[in-house]
């Protein structure tokens, strides 16, 4: 008696299973917080590259109205180069009607010739008053079209702006947004991890004070001779009392979990480096480690767990605890491992 109580305080103080749940709980956690970082990187270029793709649109709408712009200067200038041209001619018009005017007042003998070229000239003032007028009409078009232009361009110029403002408002939200879905999951990951370590403390109080039912890591582990017989997924008799112990505890823990925590209880079988002859019930590790695991969950189910909280998984051999060849490795590795972890 005196040397069992000894070995159960030596286990009393064994600080390493705390440590390493600890460890991988950060590991976890820091995974975690790297995949939503990733994610929003890859939203915020998303979004980026769909407002770069409106800011090219927009100053290719700018630039060609600006060559258009530039088109009717030209087309203006050239219009009012004609127009002082012809305002130029109408004006030698008028001096050599002036002239002749005079030379008929002053009877110069040549008062019939100095008529016609007087009558002449009235009409081709009156062709170059007409078209001088049709060049001012042009002129007042071409000052319209440029007016309309520049509205245009300044129109263009605000939704460039707007745009850009809404760019930098959108990233803001997105970096703000980032920042609050961290923290939320980070505190979903706390509250997880809490529960995870209440409820392995109870299955250290409930379950059987025993070598081979022990915690590993984040995983609560029962060796596979606990519950099965050898080649066998049906739960024999010892394993079924330690079973319902473990169903008790998890629906006692079902009602602390808040509901928006998405959470269910991971049933992985794992069997040894030993094939199968392939003539029984199971072809190879794979369907035994399975058949196993499914085996704990539905007696889980039938003994009150809900079974939206059950995950059943098998691993075959290909998970080892220890990887050598000996016996002592093959009969470590042997096991139902049980992780509560997020859906």
């Amino acid at each position: 008696m005196a040397l069992a109580r000894g070995r159960r305080a030596h286990r009393a103080i064994d600080y390493w299973p705390g440590f390493v749940d600890a460890l991988s709980t950060l590991l976890l956690a820091i995974m975690f917080l790297l995949s939503i970082f990733v994610l929003a990187q890859f939203l915020l270029s998303r979004e980026i590259s769909g407002k770069d793709e409106v800011l090219t649109r927009l100053n290719s709408q700018i630039n060609e109205l600006t060559q258009l712009l530039a088109l009717e200067r030209s087309n203006t200038q050239d219009t009012q180069d004609q127009l002082a041209n012809l305002q130029a001619s109408l004006s030698a018009a008028e001096q050599e009607k002036t002239r002749l005017q005079q030379l008929l007042d002053e009877g110069s003998g040549a008062g019939s010739e100095a008529q016609q070229r007087i009558g002449t000239l009235s009409g081709e003032l009156d062709d170059q008053k007409q078209i001088s007028q049709r060049a001012l009409s042009q002129v007042e078009l071409l000052n319209q079209q440029i007016s309309a232009l520049r509205k245009q361009i300044a129109a263009l110029e605000s939704a460039l702006d707007a745009s850009e403002q809404r760019d930098k408002e959108s990233n803001t939200k997105i970096a703000d947004l980032g920042r609050r879905l961290n923290v939320a999951l980070a505190q979903r990951v706390q509250e997880l991890n809490r529960y995870r370590s209440d409820f392995f403390g109870r299955l250290r109080e409930i379950l059987s004070d025993r070598e081979n039912i022990r915690i590993v890591g984040d995983r609560f582990v029962f060796q596979s001779e606990v519950l099965f017989p050898s080649g066998s997924d049906e739960i024999n008799e010892a394993g079924q009392v330690e079973m319902k112990k473990l169903a008790d505890a998890i629906i006692e823990l079902q009602k602390e979990i808040p509901p928006e925590i998405n959470w269910v209880l991971r049933v992985d079988g794992h069997t040894d480096n030993r094939p199968l002859s392939g003539t029984g019930r199971y072809k190879d590790n794979w369907e035994l480690s399975s058949a196993r695991a499914t085996s704990v969950v539905k007696f889980l189910i039938a003994n009150g767990v809900p079974a939206n909280r059950l995950v059943a998984a098998g691993f075959g051999e290909f998970q080892p605890l220890d990887a050598a060849d000996t016996d002592e490795a093959r009969n470590k590795n042997r096991r139902i491992e049980l992780k509560l972890t997020e859906r």
